[in-house]
């Protein structure tokens, strides 16, 4: 009787208990358990740990030789029908309290460690993520993030000569390395940094004597859960087990994005050109690269290497992913002039008024969301967000400033299931709404002090917007950077009001102007790829890849390659006709007017696009070129 032992089993149906011995072989317990669970003897699989480690196989060795001692807890994942699977993934197999995020699009690079081999079964065991911090990684992160993971992370001091008492070799308290998210080393840095890095937050929950077995990073869900067949649907039922928590608003203590620096101010004053000239405020995304931070330990920097105004942002997010860059972030201007004679605009974000207005949160939770964080602690493959929202505005100095901030991961998660709106006369203040028959929202809470200095609780309507909002640092180089280096600048896209406009009158301009430079240099431009990308008379999207890769590298052989190509050959071309030129005769010089039609009494077809046109036309009304002579 001695010998007998208690294993617990869990399986997506629940948990059993079943009765061994320690001379058990490992066969004979399986066979046990499918008999338990009603399963044929491969229909399932059988770990030691929760993310799929360390699997039991049918085999002679004893429990005891196998470490399974009395009170164990084993983890079985059948491997049946994709129904099967699919219950099974609806499951929590956790300690940690469930939240539901169905809204969160799944990422394509989950992959199956079932051990069925059918399409079916591995497309439904794709959302089963393993939580464990040093389990297989089966959500593909970005790579500044596969990088951090890697880092040691501490923070290394030298000996004190007062306060340590050991030779060279030894460590006491005053010496011995720090964690990185050790508050204390936080707040006394210059400045002090208030939030922790999000690298060092999974330190921190990964760390301890369980080695982050139990860490899990769950996404709050506002919605009812679905399934729940025990009442009618809302707005006639709801019951304890579908309806969502209510949500109590704290400060977030870490931040996904720790600096933003530009490259260089040449991005800033393009960017802001737009303002000086007309008055008017401008929207814009920020595209750039990730880098680690070594002030802050385990941070992540984000270098935007050029702002693209609103519209059209497709083709930049194509021409970025070749660059191994991307969409970082959107920018926007809230500039007032204060005196035109010196420069000055006026100071109108502070404390006393606000720094994000709620319908900004509430715009950058939006992206936030289209742009969520790649995370293999969470269930759903994603949490959180490295999108970030500069504002160039009015600083202390009435001198333009550049603030970046992000909204925490509640404030996204409001934002998602629609639970979260602006107030009309008060922009700091945000609402959260009313439940309604279309709609169930749980409570929303803060905490703030009364003037008794009392912490009291207080219905989230309205609602201050700092609890949502994180700020980071944004800082320019002392050293400027151009990844783009072209001397000339092509014109920028979207400013049509300015007379700026991107056509092949524009580029035959801006290559007559840049005849003395480089083939490199004069495509090395964001604005001039992004025209050459999404053009609409010869759109280069397919064959730009190699034009990409010798601005990248700086590769002036491989620019010289994509030039002699024909694809080039036709931008010449096309170029030519509008400059009057033939296409043998160019050589970026100047550019003459278009040509007319020889005859203006009868219809005309073009020969760049075959579009039919009116009499008396000079440019097709299709792709706006003149025929050619």
């Amino acid at each position: 009787m001695a010998d007998i032992i208690i294993i617990r089993v869990q399986s997506p149906d629940g948990m059993k208990k079943i009765p061994s011995t320690k001379r058990e072989t490992a066969a004979g317990f399986l066979k046990q358990v499918a008999k338990e669970f009603g399963f044929n003897s491969n229909g399932f699989s059988i770990y030691l740990n929760r993310n799929k480690t360390d699997e039991i196989v049918s085999q002679s060795k004893t429990l005891s030789i196998l470490k399974i001692k009395h009170g164990d807890m084993l983890f079985l994942y059948p491997s049946g029908s994709a129904a099967t699977l699919a219950a099974a993934a609806a499951e929590v197999m956790d300690t940690a309290t469930p939240s539901s995020s169905s809204s969160l699009p799944s990422t394509s690079s989950f992959s199956a460690s079932l051990s069925s081999s059918s399409s079916a079964s591995s497309s439904a065991s794709s959302s089963m993520i393993p939580r464990s911090h040093s389990g297989p990684t089966q959500v593909q992160e970005d790579q500044i993030d596969q990088y951090l993971a890697k880092q040691d992370g501490k923070i290394y001091r030298n000996r004190d000569a007062q306060l340590c008492r050991h030779g060279a070799l030894g460590k006491c308290v005053h010496c011995v390395p720090l964690e990185p998210f050790d508050e204390d080393y936080l707040n006394h840095l210059d400045p002090p940094v208030k939030h922790m890095s999000f690298h060092a937050y999974i330190r921190k929950l990964t760390g301890g004597a369980d080695k982050g077995k139990f860490a899990a990073l769950e996404n709050i869900s506002c919605k009812i859960k679905s399934g729940c067949d025990g009442h009618p649907p809302w707005p006639e039922g709801i019951c304890t087990k579908c309806q969502p928590s209510a949500i109590t608003l704290n400060r977030q203590r870490y931040r996904h994005v720790d600096n933003i620096m530009f490259e260089n101010h040449t991005i800033a004053d393009r960017f802001l050109d737009f303002w000086r000239k007309t008055g008017s405020q401008r929207m814009g995304y920020l595209y750039g690269r990730y880098t680690e931070h070594k002030d802050i330990p385990l941070g992540i920097q984000r270098h935007p290497e050029q702002p693209g105004t609103a519209g059209g942002p497709q083709g930049r997010g194509r021409g970025g992913e070749r660059r191994q860059a991307g969409p970082v972030g959107w920018i926007f201007t809230d500039l007032i002039s204060e005196d035109t004679r010196i420069g000055t605009v006026r100071y109108s974000r502070n404390q006393d008024t606000y720094y994000l207005s709620a319908e900004e949160c509430i715009t950058a939770g939006y992206f936030q969301n289209l742009h969520s964080n790649p995370c293999r602690l969470s269930r759903d493959g994603l949490f959180g967000s490295k999108f970030v929202t500069v504002v160039a505005t009015g600083g202390p100095d009435n001198q333009v400033h550049f603030e970046s901030y992000q909204v925490s991961n509640q404030c996204m998660a409001l934002v998602r299931d629609e639970c979260l709106l602006p107030c009309r006369d008060a922009p700091e203040l945000g609402y959260a709404k009313e439940s309604s028959p279309e709609q169930y929202v749980p409570d929303v809470f803060f905490t703030d002090k009364d003037k008794f200095g009392n912490d009291v609780t207080f219905l989230a309507r309205p609602l201050p917007v700092e609890y949502l909002i994180i700020d980071i640092t944004t800082t320019f180089p002392k050293d400027p950077q151009y990844t783009f280096s072209s001397t000339q600048r092509f014109p920028i896209e979207n400013r049509d009001v300015l007379g700026e406009t991107q056509d092949f009158h524009s580029l035959a301009t801006y290559l007559s102007q840049c005849s003395a430079g480089t083939f490199l240099n004069i495509v090395s431009d964001f604005h001039l790829l992004l025209f050459l990308v999404t053009n609409e008379v010869m759109p280069l999207r397919d064959s730009i890849g190699l034009i990409l890769d010798a601005v990248k590298t700086s590769n002036e052989d491989l620019a010289q390659t994509w030039k002699k190509s024909e694809q080039w050959a036709t931008i010449e071309q096309l170029c030519s006709t509008v400059g009057g030129q033939p296409s043998s005769s160019l050589d970026y010089g100047a550019v003459g007017g278009p040509s007319v039609p020889a005859s203006s009494s009868a219809m005309w077809s073009c020969l760049h696009c075959t579009f039919m046109n009116q009499p008396g036309t000079e440019l097709c009304e299709m792709c706006s070129l003149p025929p050619i002579p």
